[in-house]
């Protein structure tokens, strides 16, 4: 991935100063450290549950609307695939944390997550340009649809779906990888509570087009939910700065809370894949302070208060400041 490598060669080091080991130049201890998050295995239990769960009833929602006619259950099954693919990147993310970093890929295998919800996000527009030009031609050429078992298998997912959120409750909401599962379990609970409203309309007076216009309406939610992904996954392999970092507030908080931090320069603050933020800074000290104290305090406060859990301090001993670009967000 990236070699974090600083060559300072503005003023020679002081003499004295080069008693202090490594990690006192770059608080960055190798030996042991892990960039994987830890693994919680009911996390991981619970979002398997839910992803067999959906993923079978994803199929059997297909088959019901092939054999009813109705395009809403079969879009609706296309919102359960975002469903099933988010589901299953929290899965990934969970069991390829466990894999460590190897000597080829020093970061681990995280980021075949974002790959894959790069994959996913492109394929979901596709989706949904089929099922809005089977709409069209439903609208020109209406079908006739077979009420009782779209409102039965219908019925049936939003059974499924409560089910996989009491479940995906029951973990730790606050991962990201739960939180966004969960997300997407609501907003296909929508989806199926459409598909039964349509069934019954069908059912009570026969009007075919609600098929095909709520066909659409969910189309709109696998939409929304394409371009969440793209847009978050697009951010993380362009190494944007993740959602919610503010790189000037971050280091001015830096600044105003750690004791015998001077300054802060050349940060970089970027994902690794979901829930995994990493940083790059130099820090300036001041007169007297302790460069270990001041580098492990800097990296509690990154993890405690910002979520970044990796943090590559480099200490600038030439006292000529360590400003950089504030608008620099991303890792270079």
């Amino acid at each position: 991935m990236y070699v974090h490598m600083y060559v300072k060669r503005r003023n020679r080091v002081p003499e004295h100063q080069h008693s202090h080991n490594h990690q006192d130049h770059t608080s960055h201890d190798h030996a042991g450290h892990s960039h994987a998050p830890k693994v919680s295995a009911g996390n991981e239990r619970a979002v398997l549950i839910g992803l067999c769960l959906t993923g079978g009833f994803m199929v059997a929602e297909v088959v019901g609307g092939y054999l009813s006619g109705s395009l809403a259950l079969i879009a609706d099954a296309g919102h359960m695939l975002t469903d099933t693919v988010a589901l299953f990147l929290a899965w990934l993310g969970f069991r390829l944390g466990r894999r460590p970093a190897d000597t080829r890929r020093s970061f681990g295998y995280s980021r075949l997550e974002v790959l894959a919800g790069l994959i996913n996000a492109l394929s979901l527009f596709a989706l949904v340009g089929w099922i809005a030009y089977e709409a069209v031609q439903r609208f020109l050429a209406p079908e006739e649809v077979l009420a009782g078992p779209m409102f039965v298998v219908a019925v049936l997912g939003l059974i499924v779906n409560l089910v996989v959120f009491r479940i995906l409750s029951g973990a730790d909401a606050d991962h990201v990888n739960i939180k966004g599962a969960l997300l997407h379990v609501l907003g296909d609970l929508l989806g199926s509570v459409g598909a039964i409203a349509a069934a019954v309309i069908i059912w009570l007076t026969g009007w075919m087009p609600i098929d095909p216009i709520l066909s659409l309406v969910v189309s709109l939610l696998i939409l929304r939910s394409a371009w969440a992904l793209l847009t978050r996954t697009f951010n993380i392999l362009m190494e944007g700065a993740p959602d919610g970092i503010d790189i000037k507030a971050l280091q001015s908080d830096l600044r105003n809370t750690v004791p015998g931090l001077a300054d802060v320069g050349h940060l970089h603050v970027w994902s690794l894949s979901s829930g995994q933020t990493m940083a790059t800074l130099d820090i300036a000290l001041a007169p007297g302070a302790d460069p270990a104290v001041v580098s492990r305090e800097v990296k509690a406060r990154l993890a405690q208060q910002h979520d970044i859990g990796h943090a590559t301090v480099e200490i600038d001993w030439s006292g000529d400041g360590v400003g950089c670009p504030a608008a620099a967000t991303q890792h270079q």
